[in-house]
């Protein structure tokens, strides 16, 4: 592969560290144009002065000083602040990850894609709450957006460049989480220990709640309409514990196409790096006759409503979507804070898109000032919902 400049969005979390540590045991040859992250500057600054980007970005204002002091006489320009992030995402680079979480990482990430680059794109929330907004911004620019989820990454490949209207049907795949199987009396009691306890991957803690109730799912589901043009109907999640196959592709003649790896998210960070390439680096290898088996169930919807949810709020349209994504963010962050139960979060979400329906509040179409203000008011009235529940708990 020719050298390539690149930069990171959200280098510190999960998807972040694994993109440059893929990186350099790819032995690719790259020129790192930004680093951006939230507020870990040791690690940030442990990057910067491995990879030398031209900026590092720090995402909280108040750690500016530890961050220029940790590259002093580096070379590396050290800032903070939204502004700062949104402007080193919009710096020319042949190749970007966008992997700030949550709707933290929506002004960014359309930012990134205007430039033209190849987007590997691991924030949904850039999609789910703007509708097609990024997909006409990466059209607009000439880009090219490669979804990093291992899901979407795993339907991009089974649809190779066929358009999805050939699909009768798109299947994700959900390993259930760790709660599989368990009664709802039995995920009353759940502790943040045991929801924040992957049984496959390794995630920052509010992706692995999601996974935990499914919200990931559903939001996936929100995330698939969109990516790949195609009704949310269509769109199927099926339990596949061993998370060996990825996702799958049901063609209109009765093919199948399944793409499977292990579970190990530099699989779908590789083919985002590379794509339309393959990248030749280490990766760990299927051994399918050690594995044995590979088995599948049908979600259950009444132990995880949260799939239900993304379905009705893509049903209503307009703002709802990202009225969803907001009320779950405020929902995980108040069970990580041990201010509210397991199973509250969803409820939490369905009674903000209740109450937000029936105020008319979720009408409009999806652009970057309707999500930002939806986002706002759902948040808000997910709090007012939160605080007796807090109480109570």
């Amino acid at each position: 592969m020719t050298p390539r400049r690149v930069s990171v969005l959200g280098s510190t979390g999960s998807v972040g560290a694994a993109t440059l540590d893929l990186i350099a045991r790819s032995g690719a040859t790259v020129e790192v144009v930004a680093l951006v992250a939230g507020r870990n500057v040791a690690a940030l600054a442990e990057q910067a002065l491995r990879w030398r980007p031209d900026i590092a970005v720090i995402a909280d204002e108040s750690c500016l000083e530890d961050l220029r002091a940790a590259l002093e006489g580096s070379g590396v320009e050290a800032a903070a602040g939204q502004a700062a992030i949104v402007e080193a995402a919009g710096r020319p680079a042949d190749w970007i990850m966008a992997a700030i979480v949550g709707i933290a990482g929506l002004r960014p990430t359309l930012a990134a894609a205007a430039t033209g680059a190849t987007l590997g794109i691991a924030n949904k929330e850039s999609i789910v709450c703007t509708g097609r907004l990024m997909l006409d911004t990466v059209a607009a620019a000439g880009a090219v957006l490669v979804p990093v989820d291992s899901e979407h990454s795993a339907i991009f490949q089974a649809l190779g460049g066929l358009d999805a209207s050939r699909a009768a049907k798109l299947i994700l795949t959900s390993s259930g989480g760790p709660f599989r199987g368990w009664s709802r009396q039995q995920m009353s009691a759940v502790t943040l220990e045991q929801a924040t306890s992957h049984p496959n991957f390794a995630m920052g803690p509010k992706i692995t709640v999601d996974s935990a109730q499914m919200m990931n799912k559903g939001l996936e589901i929100i995330e698939a309409a969109y990516l790949f043009d195609t009704p949310p109907e269509r769109v199927e999640v099926l339990v596949h514990p061993q998370q060996i196959i990825h996702s799958m592709v049901e063609f209109r003649d009765g093919s199948t196409m399944a793409q499977l790896s292990p579970p190990d998210m530099k699989g779908p960070i590789a083919c985002a790096f590379a794509w339309p390439d393959r990248l030749d680096w280490p990766a760990p290898k299927l051994d399918l006759a050690k594995l044995g088996s590979l088995t599948f169930e049908a979600p259950d919807e009444e132990k995880f409503p949260a799939l239900g949810l993304a379905r009705e709020a893509f049903r209503l349209g307009g703002m709802a979507p990202a009225a969803l994504n907001a009320a779950n963010e405020a929902a995980v962050a108040a069970f990580l804070d041990r201010r509210l139960g397991f199973l509250d979060i969803a409820a939490t979400v369905a009674q903000t898109l209740e109450k937000m329906h029936a105020a008319g509040e979720l009408a409009g179409q999806g652009g970057l000032d309707n999500a930002l203000e939806t986002d706002r008011r759902a948040r808000a009235v997910a709090e007012a919902i939160i605080l007796p529940s807090a109480h109570r708990n």
